[in-house]
Parts: C-alpha cells; sequence; structure tokens
C-alpha cells in the first residue's frame, strides 16, 4: 500500500495525458500539410505535457544554465538518459522549433507514440545503418534550411542504472558537422532515482538540470569527431555526480 499513492498519480497522469493528447491529435490532422507548424504545435504541446509529468512525479526540479536555451538561435541540444523522466523534461525545456529524434519504435507506446508519428519529427531505423545514416542526412538538411534545433539523447538507449554509457553515439556529430550548429549539452541529475526503468513506482527527489554553454562545432571534421565526441562526453563526466559517471569497471549502465 505504501506505493499505491505514487502509483495512482502515474495511472491519473497517463489518463490526463491520454484524453488532452487525443485531442491535441484531432487538431494536428488539419495541420498535416504544415510539418513546421505541426512541430512549433507539439513543441507548445510538450511543454504543457512535460510540466505537468515533472508535476504529478512529485519531484523537486531546478535548474541551471537556462540563458542557453535560445530560441532565436538553433543548436543540437543533447541529454544524457537513464530515466522516462527525462523524455518530459526534455519536452518541457526545448525551444519552439526542435525537432526530436526517436527510434522508430516509438510509434508502438501509448499516445505518445501516435502524437509523434503526426508531428513532423524524425524516426530512425537503428536496425538499419545506411538507411539511419540516410535519415539523419535527410533531417540535417531541413534543419539547416528552415532554421529548427535538434534534441537528442546520444547514448542511444536509457541508463539502467544512471550512469553515463559512453562512448556516445556518432549521429549528433554527424548532424552537427553538417548543419554546423553548437552542441548544447543537457545534463539531468538524479532523474533516475525518481522514476526507475521498467517500474510504476515514483520517488519524489531532487533533480537537478544544468544547460551548459554551448560546444562550437564550426571546425569539426570528419577526421576528428572521436576526439570531439569525447569532449562532448568529458563535459557530461565532469558536471554529473559521482554515482552518474561512467562505471569505473566500464560495465555497462
Amino acid at each position: 500500500m505504501g506505493n499505491a499513492p505514487t502509483f495512482l498519480k502515474v495511472i491519473v497522469g497517463i489518463l490526463v495525458m491520454a484524453v488532452g493528447t487525443g485531442l491535441f491529435m484531432a487538431a494536428l490532422v488539419l495541420l498535416l500539410p504544415f510539418r513546421i507548424a505541426r512541430i512549433k504545435a507539439c513543441n507548445y504541446y510538450g511543454k504543457t505535457v512535460g510540466r505537468a509529468m515533472t508535476w504529478v512525479s512529485g519531484s523537486r526540479l531546478t535548474w541551471k544554465g537556462t540563458e542557453h536555451l535560445d530560441a532565436s538561435r538553433p543548436a543540437i541540444y543533447v541529454s544524457n538518459h537513464s530515466s522516462a523522466l527525462d523524455v518530459f523534461i526534455g519536452m518541457w525545456l526545448s525551444p519552439v522549433g526542435t525537432v526530436g529524434i526517436a527510434k522508430k519504435e516509438v510509434v508502438y507506446y501509448p499516445f505518445l507514440g501516435q502524437l509523434y508519428l503526426l508531428s513532423g519529427h524524425l524516426r530512425i531505423d537503428r536496425s538499419s545503418p545506411r538507411q539511419a545514416v540516410l535519415s539523419l542526412r535527410e533531417l540535417a538538411a531541413f534543419v539547416k534550411e528552415k532554421q529548427l534545433s535538434i534534441y537528442i539523447w546520444p547514448e542511444g538507449t536509457r541508463s539502467r542504472t544512471g550512469r553515463l554509457k559512453r562512448p556516445f553515439k556518432k549521429g549528433f556529430g554527424h548532424l552537427a558537422m553538417q548543419t554546423g550548429l553548437p552542441v548544447v549539452p543537457v545534463v539531468v541529475k538524479g532523474a533516475h532515482k525518481a522514476w526507475e526503468k521498467g517500474k510504476m513506482r515514483l520517488t519524489a527527489v531532487d533533480v537537478e538540470i544544468e544547460i551548459l554553454p554551448p560546444i562550437d562545432t564550426s571546425e569539426w571534421k570528419k577526421r576528428s569527431l572521436a576526439e570531439h565526441l569525447l569532449e562532448v562526453e568529458q563535459a557530461f563526466e565532469d558536471a554529473l555526480p559521482e554515482d552518474q559517471k561512467p562505471a569505473p569497471d566500464a560495465e555497462a549502465a
């Protein structure tokens, strides 16, 4: 019974989100010919849903470096990923005009998956490296032309322990080279304790989101890409608390 209140909060939150998402999806159908309008409408909706779901979690969020969230300057926002809460945090803080990138299986997630399908954001087939590269190339051309931002989780999959998973996937590095956009690390601390992977139990904890200064990518080259990715990984490692730094024995996180 001790977990009943938090379990009920999750159920109520999901039900409210389901109703709201269903109504919003109906409105998106009217915007099908207008991809940019759908993306921006979903950014506004994501801010509402993201804030509501972080409130449902009961956790206390604090923010640092919000001056680096600049809607007038497109960027590639990269974030660590250790909890379902990270998704809602990302939806909340993404500047309007930000494109998300998700695996193609996202459409099977209740409510949010179907909304994502209509949103205009990009899905990637990670089982096919060739198709993934083509999708990223298409996205790079699209965001460069439309002056949009990108939000991505470079670890590939969610960390089971909260520890940073290294090495990062190279996709955001290729996007940076193709678009020239700066990389802005979004460091989420403590979310893995709030909503553990595979569980419906919420724990009210302190979660800190620190947005680090933009990293200039104008000189990034393919031959030195590994070094640039290490620079971004190190920025995360330096900012994370001890229990979220990469495992010292390099065990899978």
